[in-house]
């Protein structure tokens, strides 16, 4: 996942560091991003198929004796409050990926499911602050596991051209003579 002013800057547009901010700002109170978006739908879908599940539930008691109807609305809470669980579950691990992907995006992993392999999600998951500890583990894998990162720093040994003829002779001619073929005719 990356953010709005790195895809700007791959598609060649630089925001002045003056402005980035009002831009931030601006950005942040018109766009949301996908992961909102979808826990947004998800909490949708939950009261959605809370309402019909309700539904549903109130057709069957039509003309059902109450001890009946009191056992199956206990049910019925039980089921509603376990479907509750599972989206709060469901939401909490979109968020916890939201966070991971981007702290991975930033940390300039070229591969970020091998990066997610080292990592013991497990634990970030219970993590009381998961950017932090995120943000701390990943630093510990990139010391050990440098090469899985991209790096800012310069080549140590940098490869020169290696014309060995010193710009004299026909490059063709070496070719022919490196091929096996006899010297071209003039």
């Amino acid at each position: 996942m990356k953010n709005i002013q790195t895809l700007l800057s791959e598609i060649g547009i630089e925001i002045p560091e003056d402005k980035k901010k009002d831009f931030e700002t601006a950005f942040n109170e018109n766009y949301k991003t996908v992961s909102e978006v979808n826990k947004l739908r998800e909490a949708r879908d939950n009261y959605k198929e809370q309402l019909e599940t309700a539904q549903n539930a109130l057709k069957e008691f039509e003309g059902v004796d109450v001890k009946d109807l009191q056992g199956k609305i206990d049910t019925l809470n039980n089921t509603l409050q376990t479907k509750e669980t599972e989206y709060q579950q469901k939401i909490a691990d979109m968020e916890f990926n939201s966070v991971l992907d981007s702290a991975i995006s930033k940390s300039g992993a070229k591969n970020s499911k091998a990066v997610k392999a080292l990592l013991d999600l497990d634990t970030l998951k219970t993590s009381k602050n998961q950017a932090e500890d995120i943000t701390k583990a990943l630093d510990d894998i990139k010391k050990d596991n440098d090469y899985m990162f991209t790096s800012d720093e310069p080549f140590q040994n940098p490869v020169y051209k290696t014309d060995t003829n010193n710009g004299k002779g026909d490059p063709m001619e070496a070719m022919r003579s490196a091929m096996g073929l006899p010297a071209e005719k003039k």
